[in-house]
């Protein structure tokens, strides 16, 4: 067995001590941050230019290089006690030599151990945001990874005590997981506790109805059922068949399945493909209107009777399948969605490629796009559904879902028709909070477009994106719509920043935070940061059905970047794909404006006018919520140069 250079603790506070207990921790804390970084790439080299990126965002390329250049140079000397040759670098990357390293939380993992107690590098939030990205992607890793042994674990208890003990220390982890909730109430059954079974059932109803507003599948209740009924043996936990299959259609969105990928080719790699499929599977979940099934479950129900089947049992809407080709140093991840009202058919599907180099990047960055194309896909899918279902009796997601296709078209007549559905989803489940983010949204752009008083749709937005996130503090999507409420109707800057942030925590790949948290930015002055959180939107979701609001974000930081033709090029492109939208016509205007282009500004002027009549000058100073004088000053001087009066 080797012995390690260098010991390693990231868990809690952060530690580093040669074979002599001589403490090695580097002083620095981005230095520290380095040296975790690279302990958790696993022996991975790892570019420079990610490096740098992650620690020093905000500066520039050469002020990136030189100072990893100096951290590289710090890490070196500190952990020169333990091995002079622990660090490797190369012109294009660094590494660390893992062989000589041990590393409490790797180790553990690997062990099949739980992982030691305390946060991942506690003490090393706040060095950077995109660093606090990195580690918040870190942290939620290393819980799936003891999530999955702690499932392991439970898999492989051949005995009741056994079962009962890996039950209760994966529910530790994730107190939801519905595999481990039935292993627990049926570890309970097998000891002959029925009454301890049937609390830890009422247990899982309870919080399945406080977190998500659902109730347990059919065969959970199908076994409650049993253990309320005195002498009555206690019914199978896995159902046989499809006959107890949940019935399909939830009442508050969509249900979706990962089946595991196929790995394809000469070059198989089954890790790799079971890794993206798990990588996809924590993506979806963060997106608050989606349901995801349990993947282990639905992987075991398809082994038994087949992927039809398993859907059926587990009461699917979609299902979404595909197969992982790596070829050289290619990987080729195509997918698939498949819509399983009948007749099934496939809905949508998309192919990725990327370089294998960083295996962790390539599994992150796949994900990410992936999911962020097939939210409003999938949201799309189930309003077209909505259209055609029966209108009596509609639930509160009914009414959101036909009411959402209004908000693309942006016809004057069927966006008050689509206003008027809000209002009764919201007074039907005032406790839905999806129904007040949607009408809150939907009064932004009520304001947007000049289509109602004011001063009440400002209120009404306020009022109904607050109730949003008071409902569901969890949902990233209401979080980022009251973020642009409090900046573009309040010009309350700071707070929309914060409430931006905290979306994009909760879901990062979520587009409308990146491009709201944009457009934040560019108010507060931070042209340059803007631009980049807009293009990671259209990095992620480049065919959003709302691009044409998205995309003429964009406009105004390069309007106040003085980069006008860019300005106008953009607002055109978005004029392009939704004429019925006023917001681009306004940057194009002042765009035309800086440019002297007076003949097309008086035909952008007249249509602007056609669509908002009373579109003046006074009206767009007052609403503008830029907090820079020169950029307010920038802005009035195009739109008067550009006729508006």
């Amino acid at each position: 067995m080797r012995l390690a250079r260098l010991r390693l603790v990231l868990c809690g506070p952060m530690e580093a001590w040669s074979p002599g207990s001589v403490p090695v921790l580097p002083r620095a804390r981005k230095t520290r941050a380095l040296l975790a970084m690279l302990a958790l790439a696993e022996g991975a080299p790892v570019p420079r230019q990610r490096l740098a990126g992650l620690l020093w965002s905000r500066r520039g390329e050469d002020q990136q290089r030189g100072s990893l250049r100096q951290a590289v140079h710090e890490l070196t000397e500190a952990l020169a006690p333990a091995s002079e040759a622990l660090v490797v670098a190369t012109r294009d990357a660094v590494g660390l030599r893992t062989e000589l390293v041990w590393t409490d939380a790797v180790d553990g993992l690997r062990a099949g151990r739980d992982l030691p107690p305390g946060e991942l590098l506690a003490d090393l939030d706040g060095l950077d945001e995109a660093f606090d990205a990195w580690l918040a992607a870190q942290r939620r890793r290393l819980l799936e990874a003891a999530v999955r042994s702690a499932g392991a674990r439970l898999a492989n208890a051949t005995e009741p005590h056994a079962a009962l003990a890996a039950a209760q220390r994966l529910l530790e982890l994730e107190p939801t997981h519905e595999g481990a909730w039935r292993s627990l109430i049926r570890a309970r059954c097998d000891l002959g506790d029925h009454g301890a079974a049937l609390e830890a059932y009422e247990r899982y109803r309870g919080l399945l109805t406080e977190r998500f507003g659902i109730g347990p599948p059919p065969e959970m209740e199908s076994l409650a059922r049993g253990l309320r009924a005195a002498g009555s043996a206690p019914p199978a936990v896995f159902p046989a068949s499809a006959a107890a299959a949940k019935p399909r259609g939830p009442a508050r969105g969509a249900r979706l399945g990962v089946l595991p990928l196929r790995s394809v080719g000469e070059e198989t790699d089954a890790h790799l493909a079971t890794g993206l499929a798990e990588e996809i599977t924590r993506a979806l979940a963060r997106f608050r209107w989606i349901f995801v099934a349990d993947g282990t479950s639905l992987a075991a129900a398809a082994a038994r009777g087949g992927e039809a089947t398993a859907a059926a049992e587990m009461g699917l809407d979609f299902l979404l399948s595909g197969t992982v080709h790596r070829a050289g140093g290619r990987v080729r991840v195509s997918l698939q969605l498949t819509d399983l009202t009948p007749p099934a058919t496939i809905a949508w599907s998309q192919r990725f490629d990327s370089e294998t180099g960083d295996m962790l990047t390539l599994q992150d960055e796949t994900a990410a796009e992936l999911v962020a194309r097939l939210d409003p896909e999938i949201l799309l899918i189930e309003a077209e559904r909505a259209q055609t279902r029966r209108h009596v009796g509609a639930t509160g997601y009914d009414l959101l879902l036909r009411a959402i296709p209004a908000l693309h078209r942006l016809d004057r007549e069927g966006f008050m028709e689509a206003g008027a559905l809000l209002t009764r989803a919201t007074t039907l489940e005032p406790d839905y909070a999806p129904a007040f983010s949607w009408h809150a949204y939907w009064h932004l752009f009520l304001v947007g477009q000049g289509w109602g008083e004011e001063a009440t749709a400002i209120a009404e937005a306020e009022r109904l994106a607050s109730r949003a996130i008071a409902l569901d503090p969890q949902d990233a999507q209401a979080l980022t719509i009251h973020g642009h409420v409090r900046a573009f109707l309040h010009h309350a800057l700071r707070e929309a920043r914060a409430l931006h942030d905290r979306a994009l925590a909760l879901n990062p790949n979520l587009a409308m935070a990146w491009v709201f948290s944009g457009m934040a930015e560019t108010y507060l002055g931070e042209h340059q940061r803007a631009l980049a959180r807009l293009d990671r939107y259209k990095q992620l979701s480049p065919l959003h059905p709302h691009a044409f609001f998205f995309d003429a974000a964009q406009g105004i930081p390069l309007l106040l970047l003085h980069r006008h033709e860019e300005a106008a090029d953009v607002a055109r492109q978005a004029i392009a794909l939704q004429p019925a939208m006023s917001y681009p016509y306004k940057v194009l205007l002042c765009a035309l404006g800086h440019m002297d282009a007076g003949a097309e500004a008086a035909a952008v002027r007249r249509r602007l006018h056609n669509l908002e009549p009373g579109f003046t000058l006074a009206r767009a100073l007052r609403r503008n919520p830029m907090q820079r004088a020169e950029d307010r000053q920038h802005y009035e001087k195009g739109l008067r140069r550009a006729g508006l009066g």
